[in-house]
């Protein structure tokens, strides 16, 4: 017999019409956009959002949308917005796997999305909605910013959850050497990299880290959650980033000590925005100039 659940989501995608007017690509002032969220208050995307219109010369209004945890209230905010004359849409905590089902569903996903899982960023094409996921582009374009180069690097990431796997793709494409994923569940680190079965990866305890890194890369939450991670001393690299940013960082902190340079993980949000806003407008942001 189906899943009830299953069952259940796809009766919730018959309530609304997934076919859309296609935006205007002249995007005339006053184009909307709003991102999706709960919580949502202490989100930074309008403030980034406008930024990025100011710096290109477009007129935009970008809100944040509370939206209920539920599977319901997204396809209809979602569907009321679209329908609404919006033209863009990102998404954040907790609806990035929803807007991915959703899209899988009834529209088309690209292959970061395909190969994340999940989607930060909607948008309206061939009238049908499309997801992508800029995550992991939003890090690597930081971190060549940053003047790192990844060719032939060997890198160490921190994790096995959402954020990790929605960074793969991205670090495969900028011809790394080497992609380690260590993780305090062995298992759930074997999965990603089975997922995505490249011979470029391979699987660490976390436990078992030792010796040098050209990048280590963390993609838990554990600093914002009040956690640390542990390292031997022994353990080192040339540059350290934790996608985590807004609080102090202990991870960061331990490499600093070690004159190690580091980064947060603000300019991949930068990045990732401005990657969403390209998609919508048509219109790039040139990063390095922006005030």
């Amino acid at each position: 017999m189906p899943n009830i659940q299953n069952t259940l989501k796809l009766d919730a995608l018959t309530k609304h019409d997934w076919q859309f007017n296609l935006p205007n690509k002249n995007l005339p002032n006053n184009k909307h956009f709003i991102v999706i969220g709960n919580p949502i208050s202490h989100s930074k995307s309008p403030e980034i959002q406008q930024k990025f219109a100011k710096k290109t010369g477009l007129t935009i209004d970008y809100r944040r949308q509370f939206c209920p945890d539920n599977w319901e209230s997204f396809l209809a905010v979602v569907a009321a917005f679209f329908h609404g004359g919006g033209c863009g849409a990102n998404v954040t905590i907790p609806f990035k796997v929803m807007a991915f089902e959703l899209c899988q569903h009834v529209g088309i996903l690209s292959d970061f999305a395909k190969a994340a899982g999940a989607v930060n960023t909607l948008a309206i094409k061939e009238g049908k909605l499309f997801g992508d996921n800029t995550d992991g582009q939003g890090l690597v374009a930081d971190l060549m910013l940053q003047g790192i180069d990844l060719t032939n690097k060997n890198i160490l990431i921190i994790g096995a959850g959402g954020a990790t796997r929605g960074v793969i793709l991205p670090l495969l494409n900028a011809n790394i050497g080497k992609l380690h994923i260590a993780n305090r569940t062995s298992a759930k680190a074997h999965n990603l990299a089975k997922l995505f079965n490249n011979p470029k990866i391979s699987v660490l305890n976390l436990t078992d880290i030792s010796g040098h890194f050209d990048v280590i890369i963390n993609a838990t939450s554990a600093g914002l959650n009040g956690e640390t991670l542990s390292f031997d001393n022994d353990v080192s690299a040339d540059f350290v980033y934790d996608m985590m940013y807004g609080k102090p960082s202990a991870f960061l902190q331990f490499f600093n000590q070690k004159n190690v340079a580091v980064s947060d993980g603000f300019g991949m949000l930068i990045h990732q925005g401005a990657l969403a806003f390209e998609i919508w407008t048509q219109q790039k942001v040139d990063l390095a100039k922006l005030t």
